[in-house]
Parts: C-alpha cells; sequence; structure tokens
C-alpha cells in the first residue's frame, strides 16, 4: 500500500559563515546561521533560522535562536565586527522579510566569554524609531521623528499633474488632510564612518506617500554604541530625484 506523507523531514542547513574571535580569548571562532529551507524545491524562503558559535578553543558549539517573529526570511547573512569598542568582535545578523514592505529582521549579539547578549532588536528599534508624514499646502511634505523631534521638509511640487490633483486645490492648498506612512527598518548596514576600526550601523526606514509603492525615500540613522545602546548618532532624509531635464 503507498502511503503519500504531506510532511517529510528537512533538515537544517549552513547559510551564512565568519571566522573571528567573537568570545574574547584571542581564538578565532567559527560563526555560522543554519536553516531549514521551504518544502517548495523552487522557493528561496527559510525558517527556524539558528545562530551557532563554535569555540574556536573547544570547539564546542553554541546555539543561539533569534526571534520567533524574526527567524524566517530570505537570504540572511552574518557580519562581524567591533561595534561596542572593546576590540572584541561583534555578531550582526540580517534577514530580508520579503513582501511588498521590503523589511528586514537585524539583531547585533556580543558573545564575549561565550555569553550571548542581544545588543539590537529590531521591534524595540521599530516601535521607538516611528515617524509622523504629513502632506502641507503649497505641495510640501513633512516627516517628523518621534526620537531626535527633528522635521524634515520634501517639496513634491514637481510631481505629476494627476497626483498633485487627488491632493491639493489649483490655489495648492490641501483638499482635506492627508498622511503618509513610514516603515520599519528595511536596510541595515555595517559602516566605519570615521575609518577607527569600530564599526556604526546604518538604519533605512522608508517614507511613503499616498500608498505604499508612493515613496518619497528613506530616513538613514546612523546608529553608534554609547556604553549601553545603540542611539542615534546622525539622520538624514534621503530623497529620490526625479528624470525631467
Amino acid at each position: 500500500m503507498y502511503v503519500n506523507y504531506p510532511y517529510r523531514a528537512r533538515q537544517s542547513e549552513v547559510v551564512s559563515v565568519a571566522y573571528g574571535d567573537v568570545n574574547g580569548d584571542g581564538v578565532t571562532d567559527y560563526v555560522f546561521l543554519t536553516v531549514v529551507k521551504s518544502l517548495g524545491p523552487s522557493s528561496p524562503y527559510v525558517e527556524h533560522i539558528i545562530l551557532n558559535v563554535q569555540d574556536g578553543a573547544t570547539n564546542r558549539v553554541h546555539s543561539i535562536s533569534l526571534d520567533v517573529d524574526g527567524n524566517g526570511g530570505y537570504q540572511p547573512t552574518v557580519f562581524l565586527g567591533d561595534f561596542t569598542r572593546d576590540g572584541i568582535m561583534d555578531i550582526l545578523i540580517t534577514i530580508d522579510s520579503g513582501g511588498s514592505g521590503a523589511l528586514t529582521f537585524d539583531y547585533v549579539y556580543s558573545f564575549v566569554n561565550n555569553q550571548a547578549i542581544k545588543l539590537f532588536d529590531f521591534n524595540q528599534y521599530n516601535e521607538q524609531n516611528q515617524y509622523t508624514v504629513t502632506f502641507l499646502d503649497q505641495y510640501k511634505v513633512s516627516v517628523q521623528s518621534s526620537a531626535t523631534k527633528q522635521t524634515f521638509l520634501i517639496d513634491i511640487s514637481e510631481r505629476s499633474a494627476d497626483y498633485l490633483s487627488q491632493i491639493y486645490e489649483e490655489d495648492g492648498t490641501l483638499k482635506k488632510p492627508v498622511q503618509g506612512m513610514a516603515d520599519g527598518v528595511s536596510g541595515f548596514y555595517p559602516v566605519d564612518m570615521d575609518r577607527d576600526g569600530v564599526y556604526e550601523i546604518q538604519a533605512y526606514q522608508k517614507i511613503s506617500g499616498l500608498y505604499h509603492a508612493d515613496s518619497f525615500g528613506y530616513v538613514i540613522n546612523t546608529l553608534q554604541w554609547d556604553g549601553q545602546k545603540f542611539a542615534i548618532w546622525q539622520q538624514w532624509l534621503a530623497i529620490y530625484g526625479n528624470n525631467q531635464g
């Protein structure tokens, strides 16, 4: 008798690796991510992503589970660098969520003395770094950061007449109050801004108008470790140019 089992055992696989001393004993450690691949043979989606550290001195493997709501996605990668200025490499993980938001699930861990301590959590960061996007009279959009209280102004007067007519009267006043939207982190990059061997992080958050695809650009926060947390050191708004001329 033939039995068609709807599920089959799936083995974990290594998808991203890095080498460096992350526990501070002076010996190079092996850091790697394991995943379980989708049942669909053509799907790049992976889940059950786990951070693993093999102690270079003892060969013992330490496994760290990621957040339940942030351990599945696409192209998980691991990067090692000193973010905390202690001379010991920390562990940065980025996972693409997929979907229209193109968000990322991002983590930074310290592993000094073989103890995993989460230094950055994307959920907490997204909650603390939100933006109010407001359309103003005369073809302007205001973007205000809740974290820094900075306000940026975007000139949208070069948008098409069809687009602007949805929002504005002929004299440039709003037909009605209109709010835009801001995403969570969708780009998370290690950078060494002052070339001193200690890394900062640049976190990108997409700013949109009437709908998600109506994107103006990104708020870019450069984060530095302040001894207790990653704090905003610099904040910019990067906007798209236009194709006219």
